[in-house]
């Protein structure tokens, strides 16, 4: 007994006409015939009663019926799971973040993958956000949380995640909650060393026609969150960051209207955009 006779012998019992079982099957009349007497033999009995007028299933074909029904399911089933598992995603996904990206836009990119792709596993990388970029471009990870700067680097793709806006932070205990509160010649100002901000803050500061006093240049910005908190002057920092500080309940958020949000997206090198786990992680945010 085997699944093609099972096929033959189930849609016959539907159709009860060994014509159109044959055309419907794709084989000739008497290779049916042969098929059923086959299953009959195996069974040891008769399993349609037919003669000129008709063909109807017997009381052992009504049996054999409901296994085949059942036997055919269950391998149909199996079939598309092994079919499905052939195609499963499989791998390391290796993928470079600040660790605020981390807290704050990650996990649930991450849930989302995760349950598209249980087989791929992800091998996280934290640090400056400014090493982003440079990160890809090394091939030290696959995909990073980046921001798009004017200067984005056109070998590589970026793909949208988020608009970051910038805050002006101070220290609570300042008291200042207004733009116009702040004296640039009083209030110094911390800078970060390097990337989009450091960009971004000197842009406004020269549309305002402002030279701020910098106390001090630091890596990161949770450094110039800590900095703030402990009252050493006033930074700009994005808004995610000061959400996900420990220390956001000693610092005091300033909207400053005309500067310009961060894009916030994923980042991988153009020539590797079409590698199938890249793709994948870019295509949740692409649907």
């Amino acid at each position: 007994m085997d699944f093609r006779s099972l096929q033959l012998f189930t849609h016959l019992a539907s159709s009860l006409h060994f014509g159109h079982t044959a055309q419907a099957m794709y084989v000739s009349a008497s290779t049916l015939s042969r098929s059923i007497q086959r299953l009959e033999e195996e069974c040891g009995t008769t399993l349609f009663v037919r003669d000129n007028r008709k063909v109807a299933l017997t009381h052992a074909g009504h049996k054999l019926l409901a296994f085949s029904q059942q036997v055919l399911g269950e391998w149909q089933s199996l079939r598309s799971e092994l079919q499905h598992d052939s195609v499963t995603l499989q791998g390391e996904l290796s993928l470079f973040c600040s660790v605020t990206a981390s807290q704050s836009h990650l996990p649930g990119l991450l849930q989302r993958f995760r349950l598209q792709h249980p087989g791929v596993d992800i091998r996280l990388l934290t640090g400056d956000p400014a090493r982003a970029i440079d990160s890809v471009k090394q091939q030290q990870c696959d995909v990073s949380i980046a921001i798009h700067t004017p200067d984005f680097p056109p070998d590589l793709s970026f793909t949208a995640l988020d608009n970051v806006p910038l805050v002006l932070i101070a220290p609570r205990d300042w008291r200042l909650t207004q733009l116009e509160h702040i004296d640039w010649r009083r209030h110094q100002l911390i800078m970060p060393e390097h990337g989009p901000t450091r960009r971004s803050v000197y842009h406004w500061f020269a549309e305002q026609g402002i030279r701020p006093d910098v106390y001090a240049s630091v890596g990161g910005n949770e450094a110039i969150v800590s900095m703030v908190a402990f009252g050493c002057g006033v930074g700009f920092v994005p808004k995610v960051v000061v959400e996900h500080s420990t220390m956001a309940g000693q610092v005091s958020q300033i909207n400053v209207a005309d500067i310009a949000p961060y894009a916030l997206g994923l980042c991988c090198l153009h020539s590797r955009r079409h590698e199938p786990l890249i793709n994948a992680l870019l295509q949740l945010e692409l649907n």
